[in-house]
């Protein structure tokens, strides 16, 4: 039986016992279109789904659906608690990162692991967190609302969801910079009589401001997309608590598919600009993740 050689790829010898392997294009190319098919299949095909919906009655209906009072109320909320919360978290993880870093202390390898926590437990399970320590039926939240402050079921309760939903994004991003910074500047400076704010604002800052605005931009992310502890904290008032992830929730629920679509797709475009900022980011300036 005759082989057609001219389609197969030179023989090579594998170091070991001279074993001749021949490599076929199929092989490579097969694993690429695996990878690819699977990637449409699990990413562009439900997004392709999601933009027929929301576009199927042409724009006017795609801007009307984003534009009436309820669905334009839930966007900026949404967007003021996750620029709230973005602002907290860049200076809270930002500072929680320095410390890990820079000091040395009992428990800090428990607090280095208790920070990833955020990234495994169920969102559900962070917002009844919030309700057993906050609920107006609790101590707590007993005295806060005998003060005027109201969080669950309040704007409140929706920022401290957030805040602890998307803790760890600047941490684990500007941890890794601060390791890697060289520490014979920091002592050069303080040589020279400098204070640590000093040093800290002139020297390390700059160096961990990229890594600083890739945190935040994740952290935003993260934030507009919240769903599982924002349901059960928010109270889901429309107008007052009701957000945009929810929002869309209760649009499939009222079999208004078209109104879900339109919100679905307009978060989808922050967020992909977002991340397409950060790749950007992380080119430019080689920034490297501790997540686990």
């Amino acid at each position: 039986m005759n082989v057609d050689t001219a389609k197969m790829e030179p023989a090579k010898v594998s170091p070991r016992r001279g074993v001749t392997i021949r490599r076929r294009p199929w092989g490579r190319w097969g694993l690429r279109t695996a990878a690819v098919g699977y990637l449409g299949l699990m990413i562009l095909l439900p997004i392709s789904a999601i933009l027929a919906s929301g576009f199927g009655d042409g724009l006017a209906a795609f801007w009307g659906d984003l534009t009436n009072g309820i669905a334009f109320s839930a966007l900026r909320l949404t967007l003021i608690t996750a620029v709230l919360t973005t602002v907290i978290n860049s200076v809270m993880g930002t500072l929680t990162a320095y410390v890990l870093v820079r000091y040395d202390f009992p428990g800090r390898g428990m607090l280095n692991a208790m920070i990833d926590m955020p990234f495994a437990i169920p969102t559900l399970v962070t917002g009844v967190m919030l309700v057993v320590l906050y609920g107006p039926q609790r101590t707590l939240g007993a005295w806060l609302e005998s003060n005027g402050v109201q969080v669950i079921f309040a704007t409140p309760g929706i920022v401290l969801a957030l805040l602890l939903v998307t803790y760890p994004f600047v941490v684990r991003t500007v941890q890794p910079v601060l390791m890697e910074l060289d520490k014979a500047q920091e002592e050069a400076s303080y040589t020279i009589g400098a204070s640590k704010w000093t040093t800290f604002h002139r020297i390390i800052l700059p160096a961990i401001t990229p890594a600083v605005v890739t945190g935040s931009l994740l952290s935003f992310a993260r934030a507009l997309g919240e769903f599982g502890s924002i349901i059960i904290v928010a109270g889901n008032i429309p107008g007052r608590t009701l957000t945009a992830p929810v929002y869309v929730f209760g649009q499939l629920e009222s079999y208004n598919q078209r109104g879900a679509s339109a919100m679905s797709i307009l978060l989808l475009a922050l967020s992909f600009t977002l991340i397409v900022i950060v790749d950007w980011m992380q080119k430019r300036w080689d920034i490297e993740y501790a997540f686990p």
